[in-house]
């Protein structure tokens, strides 16, 4: 059984804040904002899944992520399924996942040259509390104003296909034959099990659970790592501390003390629930 508190990057962005979030100092206002914080393991590749907080302040460009078979194609681990868990939202926020109408291939390409895609996307407004999986093959555009926890597959891929404008490099052929653009269906809403927490995402690549404070052990089969991800509250588990603004990762049978008032998501490789 072990429970190990990762380390945390910062990671610069045009798009990012000056403030942040509870538990994370902010950036200097003479300083670069800080778009991203990722959780990593000292190998950081290795691992299957990736947690990030992101903080905007600007639209995120127009983008598409393979799936396994073309990410490993291309000579990547894996492809990049990927959810995000709103912890706050502006008014006017919003974000795009899929498309209006279906699309073709040979569409999506023309409008991602000549900007139409902006408006030919499903731009979804969102608030605190709502939850998105994005399959592989997805193109979405995360929008400005919104404090995200951002759940995906552990590679570091991104295919844009529509900056705004801007100069930034657009990777049309590759993100153009990794998209799917037809309207976003969300996965089926998991069946309750009669246990005390929500499962939030059951596959295809991996499961998402949330629960609440008090003590629960829980185990993983072996050679499964699960991530421990506090989104308010603090606790132990097997002995570490935790507060919100951190994660860990479990492995084994760990023993969860969280305080009350807690809320936790936990994470975990795979398409069942353990």
């Amino acid at each position: 059984m072990t429970a190990t508190l990762l380390a945390t990057k910062r990671v610069e962005k045009p798009w990012g804040r000056h403030d942040l979030w509870p538990g994370f100092p902010d950036p200097a206002a003479d300083t670069p904002a800080i778009g991203e914080v990722w959780f990593q393991t000292p190998h950081a590749g290795e691992p299957e899944l990736l947690i990030k907080y992101l903080f905007t302040s600007d639209r995120l460009s127009v983008q598409v992520h393979p799936d396994d078979a073309a990410a490993r194609a291309a000579g990547y681990p894996r492809g990049k399924d990927e959810a995000w868990l709103i912890l706050a939202a502006e008014p006017a926020s919003t974000i795009a996942i899929g498309t209006l109408a279906p699309m073709t291939r040979e569409e999506l390409r023309a409008a991602s040259l000549d900007g139409s895609i902006e408006h030919l996307l499903d731009w979804k407004p969102v608030k605190a509390g709502d939850f998105y999986y994005s399959p592989a093959g997805t193109v979405h555009a995360i929008g400005a104003g919104l404090t995200v926890i951002e759940i995906q597959q552990n590679v570091d891929l991104t295919y844009r296909l529509y900056d705004y404008g801007s100069d930034r490099e657009l990777h049309l052929d590759a993100g153009v034959a990794a998209s799917d653009p037809v309207p976003f269906v969300p996965l089926p809403t998991p069946a309750p099990d009669g246990r005390d927490h929500i499962v939030l995402a059951e596959g295809p690549k991996f499961v998402i659970e949330r629960f609440a404070g008090g003590a629960r052990d829980i185990t993983l089969p072996e050679g499964v790592t699960g991530w421990f991800v506090p989104v308010t509250g603090s606790g132990v588990a097997d002995g570490v501390a935790w507060k919100a603004g951190e994660c860990l990762t479990l492995t084994g049978t760990c023993h969860i003390d969280a305080a009350a008032g807690s809320d936790v998501l936990f994470a975990y490789p795979g398409d069942t629930r353990i």
